[in-house]
Formats: C-alpha cells, structure tokens, sequence
C-alpha cells in the first residue's frame, strides 16, 4: 500500500512512506511525515490543533494495515485513548510517526503510537479504529 491509497487527500493526508514495513505480529512499524507551510492543518504557524497527531497516528496504522482505500473508506477513526501532545510540529518538520497493535476486537483494533521529530516526542497515546462499515449518520 503506499500513500496513494489511503482514502484521505490533500489538505487531511498526513503520512507520506512507509520508513519500516510493519513486522509480522505488527509489533512495529514506521511511517513518515512532513509537515508543509501551506497545508489546511499548519496554516499560520504550527498546526491548529495537537489532536491532529492522533489522527497522523490512524493514518500511520491505516497505511501500515494494508488493504487500500476502498478498505480504508469503510473503517473510521472510533476513539483516542491515553493520549498525550507535548507541542504541534511546525511547519518545515520531518515526523516519523511509529506504530503496533495493541488490541484487537472483532472490527475494533487499537493502535499505540508515537510522534517524533527528530529525538523528541511529540505526541504519544492509542487509538481506536473500526474496520468495515461507515458509522450511521
């Protein structure tokens, strides 16, 4: 799977390449991102929101999980646990967002993560994502 086929576009994709393919048990993977001046997320400064890092956290698990975007189109973000932001990246920075499974539940899975540019933690904490049908309106 490469980035092309994650169901989100410009200005909400996040990640970029895969850095580490997942392991066979996905106790690890890493995935990169770059944080651009003129994306919808960093305009003005720094990005608006540190929640945005658990959203680079699912789409980091998602690219890692494999199955392409029509997959991806039918799971969604479910929940955030434990998590934890100490500052939102800047413009210009190059992130590596890691992740691994750490449960799963029928459709639900729940991802641990780290955000990181360079050797300091940006952000760190779970994620929940439903797989297979979109939730009712």
């Amino acid at each position: 799977m490469t980035a092309a086929d994650l169901p989100h576009t410009y200005p909400f994709r996040f990640v970029e390449t895969i850095l580490e393919e997942r392991s066979p048990d996905f106790s690890r993977g890493t995935v990169k991102a770059v944080v651009s001046a003129n994306g919808a997320a960093s305009r003005g400064g720094a990005w608006q929101s540190p929640l945005l890092l658990a959203e680079a956290i699912a789409q980091a698990a998602l690219l890692l999980e494999g199955g392409g975007a029509e997959a991806g189109r039918r799971g969604y973000l479910a929940g955030i646990e434990a998590f934890e932001a100490a500052r939102p990246p800047e413009p210009g920075e190059s992130l590596t967002v890691q992740v691994r499974i750490a449960a799963r539940f029928g459709a639900i899975v729940r991802f641990e993560g780290e955000v990181r540019s360079g050797e300091e933690s940006l952000a760190r904490g779970s994620v929940l994502v439903r797989r297979g049908e979109a939730p009712p309106a």
